[in-house]
């Protein structure tokens, strides 16, 4: 059992000659440390399903690249929009298999799960290797996920750790849950699994806490900020009082690295500056986060004093709660720049839907 870090600069040729060999590696995710494999030998998947005591007949999911989905899946135009708006992500989605993977993979109804995680190394070593791979987490079967390599050393035994071919390390993972199972094979969308993100139906996401929302907040900026990179993106949250439209800022403010958002109920407006240093992804390049609360606003004058015109530069993020009070300012916003309506409704007293339209 070998242990390389994530960052050598060799990590990824590595990964791809053990899994060729047939072996089996540990490699973190957007979610857990996971175990991967060729999914397409079957030597290598019996070894995968021996490490982790896996009943048989039990599913396992596989890593792809968006370009061969379909050589592996059945797939209707209605499921390839919605995987459009969903992936990468931390969602697994099951479909139909066309048989392309190995068997024991496959569920007894011959469907296989299919991930395309937002995480780049993954995405990378797929590319790379240009076929698909496991996708599950690297704990045994029943037990809890790890995040960390220590962790999952810990709780091995001698013939287990002899099992494994390598192990890249990428330090502790934030403690996200395992991703969201999704079954597209049937005629209804079945949620079998729920992860940080509940998806309830295309652009419509069930929080059920705070951290929920909060998670969902982020991934909903990760999407539209990949989409835009030379207009300010602009988030217009509608919402009763009390649905958790700050809590919704909140999460944004901190993939940003700030973590000291407060309402601008009675202000109207706060301005933060994004803390560069604590931000990996690209979302390090939002330069300011501009916080408003309109709802008591009541006159045109009012958003001529605010001067919005002057934060609707590329780089920056507005977050405007009671966005449905934007009217006087609305076609300004449009304008300069790229707007994305987030709609929250209570579902019950502590589930929420969180609906975004663009």
């Amino acid at each position: 059992m070998k242990i390389v870090k994530l960052n050598d600069k060799n990590v990824i040729n590595e990964t791809i000659k053990i899994l060729n060999q047939g072996g089996l590696v540990v490699f973190p995710s957007d979610t857990v440390y996971g175990l991967l494999v060729d999914a397409q030998t079957e030597e290598a998947v019996k070894k995968l399903i021996c490490f982790k005591n896996r009943p048989p007949g039990k599913p396992i999911s596989v890593f792809v690249g968006r370009g061969f989905i379909e050589d592996l899946v059945e797939l209707t135009d209605k499921q390839k929009e919605l995987l459009k708006n969903i992936l990468p992500g931390p969602f697994t989605i099951v479909l139909k298999s066309k048989g392309k993977v190995n068997h024991l993979l496959e569920s007894e109804k011959k469907t296989l799960g299919i991930r395309i995680p937002d995480y780049q190394p993954i995405n990378q070593l797929i590319r790379t290797i240009n076929k698909p791979i496991t996708a599950t987490s690297a704990n045994l079967s029943g037990k809890s996920p790890h995040y960390s390599v220590e962790s999952l050393i810990k709780k091995l035994s001698k013939s287990k750790k002899d099992l494994i071919d390598l192990i890249v390390d990428a330090g502790k993972l934030p403690r996200n849950k395992p991703s969201t199972i999704i079954d597209l094979s049937g005629d209804n969308l079945k949620v079998l699994r729920q992860g940080d993100i509940v998806f309830e139906k295309k652009d419509q996401y069930l929080s059920k806490s705070p951290l929920q929302t909060k998670k969902i907040a982020q991934f909903i900026l990760e999407k539209y900020f990949k989409k835009n990179l030379i207009k300010p993106l602009i988030f217009i949250i509608e919402g009763e009082v009390g649905v958790g439209k700050t809590v919704f800022v909140k999460g944004m403010a901190e993939s940003l690295g700030i973590d000291s958002v407060i309402s601008p109920s009675f202000v109207v407006m706060y301005e933060y500056e994004s803390q560069k240093s604590k931000v990996k992804s690209q979302k390090s390049k939002l330069k300011k986060l501009i916080h408003l609360d309109l709802y008591n606003i009541e006159e045109k004058e009012e958003f001529e004093y605010l001067k919005i015109d002057q934060y609707l530069a590329p780089g920056n993020l507005l977050a405007v709660e009671w966005g449905e009070k934007a009217g006087e300012i609305f076609e300004m916003l449009k304008e300069k720049g790229e707007i994305v309506y987030i709609k929250m409704a209570y579902k019950s007293e502590k589930e929420r839907i969180i609906e975004v339209k663009k």
